[in-house]
């Protein structure tokens, strides 16, 4: 494992910070995180139980998080008017974020590969797989929504009293604490240790408060996807936590609903985290699917 850069992707011609784990030779799978949060937001625990299960795991930073491009010559997004329904503001949409995840696997020389997307990372992955559906092998959507408002929204009243993370280091790794045991899953033990580890190396590696501001305007301005998720053919599994604060388990219930044939797991106790305990079931998970889009990937 060792951070790499691949310059020139996609459209834009951005650079993106990547790793890879396991085999070259094994079918490839590719991880997508959420708003604001880096690749290292994919433990490297779950990272070695996918590669363990015979999968070849690559992890990157989007656009305007951690190593990789960020916009911050982009005009300042303004949330508050794009709540209300103005998303002029945004730099860029799901759409643009989803034709960098492409250009990557043109730069890695893959003509398709699994996708696991993690909240908007899930997003993103949908809208891969709705725009360029035959660079996509199957699709894990986890803690993830399909753009509808009146689905999966977030309960802001879980963090509303932290207030917005502080600029230094050590006030942005405790506010992140605070964060992760209010949004995470209450059914699991939180492990403060690595969140905290994890935040602090997400600040040396990157630490960018506009930039989940650009990335949340990206949300806000891709609207629904249920419509063409119904003409899906990826094969698609959904994980979603039957806890969740800042995504509602309506939200994955919905995009079970939309794309044909979905798999749907919802996990008691499980909220908008990835707790170590089901690291082994989540690998399991995914890489049963792998293995059944892989199989008739033969027999086309």
């Amino acid at each position: 494992m060792s951070e790499e850069k691949a310059l020139n992707v996609g459209p834009s011609g951005i650079e993106v910070a990547y790793e890879r784990f396991g085999d070259p030779g094994a079918p490839p799978v590719l991880l997508l995180m959420g708003g604001g949060a880096q690749m290292i937001n994919w433990p490297e625990g779950l990272c070695a139980e996918l590669a363990g299960r015979g999968l070849q795991v690559i992890r990157f930073d989007n656009r305007d998080t951690g190593r990789s491009t960020h916009f911050s010559q982009a005009p300042a997004p303004d949330l508050r008017a794009a709540l209300a329904g103005d998303v002029s503001s945004a730099s860029y949409t799901l759409s643009d974020m989803a034709a960098d995840t492409v250009g990557l696997l043109d730069v890695l020389g893959f003509d398709g590969a699994h996708l696991v997307g993690a909240s908007m990372g899930g997003m993103i992955a949908q809208t891969i797989a709705i725009e360029h559906p035959h660079r996509v092998r199957s699709l894990t959507s986890m803690m993830s929504t399909t753009g509808d408002p009146g689905v999966g929204q977030a309960d802001f009243s879980a963090i509303g009293d932290l207030g917005a993370p502080p600029d230094d280091r050590q006030g942005f790794v405790d506010w992140q604490v605070r964060a992760l045991r209010a949004v995470g899953s209450p059914g699991f033990e939180f492990d403060e240790a690595a969140v905290a580890d994890r935040a602090g190396r997400s600040y040396d590696r990157g630490h960018d408060p506009g930039g989940m501001l650009r990335q949340s305007l990206a949300v806000l301005a891709s609207g629904d996807r249920t419509a063409r998720l119904r003409s899906s053919r990826v094969p698609t599994l959904v994980i979603h936590g039957a806890d969740d604060v800042m995504c509602d388990v309506s939200g994955g219930r919905a995009t079970a609903a939309a794309v044909p044939g979905a798999e749907l797991l919802i996990i008691d106790g499980m909220g908008h985290s990835l707790p170590r305990a089901l690291w082994p079931e989540f690998a399991s998970r995914i890489a049963d699917l792998v293995k059944r889009a892989e199989e008739a990937r033969l027999t086309r």
